[in-house]
């Protein structure tokens, strides 16, 4: 608890513990009000103060005036009446205890998410001079270099330049399994240097960093209310000065009718039913427990990986109905793999062998690949005459022999008669001294989770799933039918992509959500467009962060199912609130208004209700087991 906290817990003990020995003083008349105005003051003395400032501010029509007017009615109605303060002092009392409860609720959310967001580094140790120089991150320029000691926060976005360790990333993407890293590999800021002493050089000023960016996103989520927010906001406008004003009419006309009518006016009576309807009326679990759910759901969302931007978004996930996944990146790796050789005349490693020397200069992902299938240094002294014929292959020598290695026409063009490839993926021919020597297959592979998603979002609600891809329809074909996807669309340029979605959005439902998926570097002008962006893998993913409106923080496709259900089931807790609020207001509004419900069961309307509310709001902040 907070010291606020512990205090008003102090106050309610207090005040509690007084009004129990109050009842057992057998004191009378003026006496026995000024004795309970004592507990009164010590538990309401701020809502009077609240709804002073609320008056004096223009804004009058609140919580606290409302429960102000209420409980000083109730002890004038005891001055004047019944002599019995017991109900004022106990409905100060139950609402602040509803406040306590709303409070302690709303610092576990913060608490949760301040621990997702526990990735802002203090410090940064800049290397000067081979020493290391503890510096605020915030003065580190692009380019510096940084020494990270076992147990620190990576404060700045870099590369490995020395050592090898392993790296906790769980603080940004959820997930318990902490990656190796060495030279040459990418480490981002926000995640914990665990075991090894490693060097790096910083890619990025700290304020453009991956822990800044995310940040500042979960920081600013909350100012993008969704629909059922804005409808409460609206609800309360209206809602709060009807119920005054309802309030009034119940206290006054019946007692006017009456004295009309020639009979007794019963005053107390009435303005005894009357401020039992405004303590039944305040909107108190509405307005809190709806943004609690959503701030809960976002919470719960960022502590499994999954950062939402705003309700709003995570509103309109909850209706999903299609989504729409880019291949490559997405539901595939995005790395290029050799997966076969075929019709070779060579030991398939010698053919490898050739392939990657010849392939040495360049940095194309084919390129790429086949060097890395092969496995060790490259002799670049082995190669000569290198000759790059632009969107066709390789021409070199190799150990002084003629290579060409590359696509259908530049065997075409070489003349050498070559065995054609029925596999799908990219495939490189081979040819030695002017014969042909076979062919290497290089694919794109699946990931292992995306038939799993696949299956994950169907069981999850989603009634139609779409593929896009820039890739052939063979390929294309071949990855739908290991995912069991059957609408597929292939051949896409990115403005073919953005056409295809756009006609997508026109075929669903109205008020049904088409969400696409992809990987945050080429596709941003779709997750643009479509009702709901999400980017995935988007560690460090500038592109990703700007234009997606969710961002999954590893590359793993089943989150998005997860994403779904927890849209689904914060949806259904706020859905849950408010029927559960407004009907049992309703109910008892009726009882109170007739006279059968008294100022006991107007403090369960009101706290008790806001207590139920809040406990269910809290329910979507445990996400894990969805």
């Amino acid at each position: 608890m907070s010291r606020k906290q512990k205090i008003m817990l102090c106050r309610i003990l207090t005040a509690g513990g007084l009004l129990i020995l109050l009842h057992f003083i057998p004191a009378e008349g003026l006496l026995r009000f000024f004795l309970y105005l004592i507990p009164y003051g010590i538990i309401g003395w701020d809502i009077l103060k609240k709804a002073g400032k609320g008056i004096l501010r223009g804004q009058v029509l609140d919580e606290n005036l409302l429960m102000a007017v209420a409980t000083l009615g109730a002890l004038v109605i005891g001055l004047t009446k019944t002599g019995d303060y017991t109900e004022a002092v106990a409905v100060m009392l139950f609402y602040q205890i509803g406040e306590l409860f709303q409070s302690y609720a709303v610092g576990k959310s913060r608490r949760n998410i301040a621990a997702l967001m526990d990735i802002r580094p203090d410090y940064a140790n800049v290397e000067l001079d081979g020493k290391p120089v503890r510096t605020d991150p915030d003065e580190v320029p692009v380019g510096s270099v940084l020494l990270l000691q076992p147990g620190e926060k990576v404060p700045i976005d870099g590369v490995v330049l020395e050592g090898r360790s392993s790296v906790d990333t769980s603080a940004l993407t959820g997930e318990s399994v902490p990656r190796e890293v060495q030279p040459g590999d990418e480490i981002i800021s926000g995640c914990i240097n665990m075991s090894g002493v490693l060097r790096m050089r910083t890619t990025r000023e700290f304020g453009d960093s991956t822990a800044s960016r995310i940040l500042d996103l979960v920081e600013n989520a909350s100012s993008r209310k969704s629909r059922s927010e804005n409808f409460i906001s609206r609800f309360a406008r209206w809602y709060t000065p009807a119920v005054v004003i309802g309030a009034c009419l119940l206290g006054l006309l019946p007692p006017l009718v009456s004295l009309a009518l020639g009979r007794a006016s019963e005053w107390a009576e009435w303005g005894y039913r009357a401020l039992t309807f405004l303590v039944i009326s305040c909107p108190c679990a509405l307005v809190v427990s709806i943004p609690l759910s959503f701030f809960a759901g976002l919470g719960g969302a960022g502590r499994a990986g999954v950062l939402i931007k705003g309700s709003n978004y995570l509103e309109a996930l909850s209706k999903a109905e299609a989504v729409v996944f880019d291949k490559t990146g997405t539901l595939t790796r995005g790395v290029f793999e050799v997966a076969g050789i075929h019709h070779s005349t060579l030991e398939d490693q010698r053919l490898l062998e050739i392939a990657a020397h010849a392939e040495c200069a360049s940095s194309h992902p084919i390129a790429v690949s086949i060097r890395r299938a092969w496995g060790k240094e490259i002799d670049r002294g082995r190669v000569t005459e290198i000759e790059e014929i632009g969107g066709n292959g390789i021409l070199a020598r190799v150990d002084g022999r003629r290579i060409a290695a590359g696509n259908e026409r530049l065997m075409t063009q070489q003349g050498i008669s070559f065995i054609p490839c029925h596999h799908t993926g990219t495939i490189v021919h081979l040819a030695v001294d002017g014969q042909y020597a076979g062919h290497i297959v290089i694919d794109d592979t699946l990931k292992p989770e995306s038939a799993g998603a696949v299956t994950a979002l169907r069981k999850a609600g989603v009634r139609r799933i779409v593929m896009l891809t820039g890739d052939r329809r063979a390929a294309a074909e071949r990855v739908a039918s290991q995912l069991g996807i059957e609408e597929i669309h292939s051949d896409l340029l990115p403005q073919d992509k953005v056409a295809k979605v756009e006609e997508l959005l026109g075929q669903k439902s109205p008020k049904g959500v088409l969400v696409f998926v992809g990987d945050g570097i080429n596709d941003a002008p779709v997750l643009t467009r479509a009702d709901v962006g999400i980017a995935m893998g988007a560690l460090g993913s500038d592109a990703a962060i700007e234009a997606a409106d969710v961002v999954l923080m590893d590359d793993n496709p089943m989150q998005i199912a997860k994403a779904v259900r927890i849209a689904r089931k914060c949806l259904a807790i706020v859905y849950e609130n408010i029927v559960f609020a407004i009907g049992v207001k309703a109910v008892c509004l009726i009882l109170g208004a007739a006279g059968v419900a008294n100022m006991w069961l107007a403090i369960f309307a009101d706290v008790g209700v806001m207590i139920l509310a809040v406990l269910n709001a809290i329910r979507a902040l445990f996400v894990s087991k969805l």
